[in-house]
């Protein structure tokens, strides 16, 4: 869990700091009177799962589209357009700050105007830089570019045709849940019921993924086995995120669970589930039964938020297959390198090794985090917009709920929002902020060969917080 905190804000700059915030986006493009459209619908459904801590410190331990709660009347006024004068001499203030010795030895930086494009402040800009899980942005912007913020991913039953085998075959969905499996095996039970079926072998398939299962990192607390099937991301404890025990199988684990559920429906399940192929049915048979994920807008969101690894895996996977690349860790990578180079931002020096950023191979520069976030914000894009959406806010939510809370960084609590990235060694923020003369500006600093996460991350905080004076 993150740190305890102490409030140095009164409830009246909180207020307004979130105004300001939800008020720059809304600058940005249309997204309901400054209110998260996937966030409304995620409200109606469960917690999520997943992710990644970020603070210093011990880490934290087939369905309807849910109807979205009613929005309130329009409160928050669109910014109005910034005027054509650059806010300051950004260098006299961002330089001092950069040199922090927390930030260690290698150091970049860029700050560009999210209404123009135009960049009003570089440090080594086009150099890449192992970005950590800022890498997040580029994993979520090619997911929406490739697949659009409706699209969700599928966890269905096959059936023989006598209705008497089974598969269970997973498409790539680690939001898969208790309760949502539990309402798959309910409607695969009465599919079963109607045609006299009471007894069945059970299979699962995971063929949709290929290559290795787990991350060149190895077994790892921060990620579960990348399989096409899975529970709660794999997770063997109560957390929803930040790193915890993980499955060895989450698709077995599956599976065993999907057979006891069928079980306490009425429907016996024969032997043990084993790996197997989904039997090929006609063209035009439908599944016995499916379960949805969340819009693609809601995964993206969590994603970023609460620095989902898994999630973050399997957007870069379905991004592969949109792609018609293959489902693994190096078709992934050439997918989003695909979707980028078509949004004809920077990607010379890129290198997508994984979707989460746990790979210290992977290789991004600040111009190119600040010219997607960019894109996230033109309103001539508005599918991007969960990229803007779903970062954390500075002193409020996701990996940033405990930052922003000392002196020289209050000023950008509720105004900031940002993706962490932190591997040892490796601290990196990328995101958005509105200045007092309300203008969106899109920033990424990336740090590498830093002392300390306690050194390194409030000096990212301050070299932020320093855009919004």
């Amino acid at each position: 869990m993150p740190e305890p905190r102490t409030w140095q804000l009164t409830t009246c700059s909180a207020v307004l700091g979130l105004a300001l915030a939800a008020g720059a986006v809304t600058a940005a493009g249309p997204w309901d009177n400054g209110q998260r459209k996937a966030e409304r619908a995620r409200a109606a459904a469960a917690a999520p799962t997943g992710g990644a801590h970020h603070a210093p410190g011990p880490a934290a331990a087939g369905l309807p589209r849910p109807a979205p709660a009613p929005s309130a009347p329009g409160v928050l006024r669109a910014l109005a357009a910034p005027d054509s004068s650059r806010p300051g001499d950004l260098a006299a203030t961002l330089v001092p700050l950069l040199a922090d010795p927390g930030l260690g030895t290698l150091r970049t930086a860029s700050v560009v105007d999210a209404t123009t494009g135009e960049q009003l402040y570089g440090e080594g800009a086009t150099t890449p830089m192992t970005p950590a899980s800022t890498v997040k942005i580029a994993t979520t912007v090619a997911a929406l570019a490739a697949l659009g913020p409706d699209h969700r991913i599928p966890t269905t039953v096959a059936a023989s045709p006598d209705g008497r085998a089974l598969t269970l075959v997973g498409g790539g969905d680690p939001t898969l849940d208790t309760a949502r499996l539990k309402k798959l095996a309910g409607h695969t039970a009465r599919a079963l019921k109607g045609r006299g079926v009471t007894a069945v072998r059970l299979a699962y398939d995971t063929s949709l993924y290929q290559g290795p299962q787990h991350h060149p990192i190895g077994p790892n607390e921060n990620l579960a086995p990348v399989v096409a099937l899975m529970t709660d991301g794999g997770r063997l404890d109560d957390s929803d995120s930040g790193p915890a025990p993980r499955s060895a199988d989450p698709a077995r684990a599956t599976a065993t669970a999907f057979a006891d559920l069928l079980g306490a429906a009425g429907v016996t399940v024969q032997g043990a589930p084993a790996p197997g192929r989904a039997p090929r049915a006609a063209p035009t048979a439908a599944p016995l039964a499916r379960s949805y994920s969340e819009p693609l807008s809601a995964l993206v969101e969590r994603t970023l938020t609460h620095s989902d690894n898994d999630l973050a895996e399997a957007l870069a996977r379905q991004t592969a297959l949109a792609r018609k690349q293959p489902a693994s860790f190096d078709g992934a990578g050439r997918a989003v390198r695909a979707e980028l180079d078509a949004l004809g931002v920077p990607t010379a020096g890129a290198r997508f090794a994984d979707g989460s950023g746990l790979s210290r191979a992977d290789r991004v520069s600040a111009a190119l985090l600040t010219a997607l976030l960019t894109r996230a914000a033109d309103p001539a894009r508005p599918t991007l917009r969960p990229v803007l959406t779903g970062l954390p806010v500075g002193g409020f939510s996701g990996t940033l709920k405990s930052r922003f809370d000392t002196a020289p960084t209050a000023p950008g609590a509720g105004l900031i929002r940002a993706k962490t990235g932190t591997l040892t060694g490796v601290n990196t923020l990328a995101g958005t902020v509105v200045t007092a003369e309300g203008r969106l500006l899109a920033f990424a600093f990336l740090a590498g060969r830093t002392p300390s996460p306690y050194t390194a991350q409030p000096a990212l905080d301050r070299l932020s917080a320093a855009l919004v004076p």
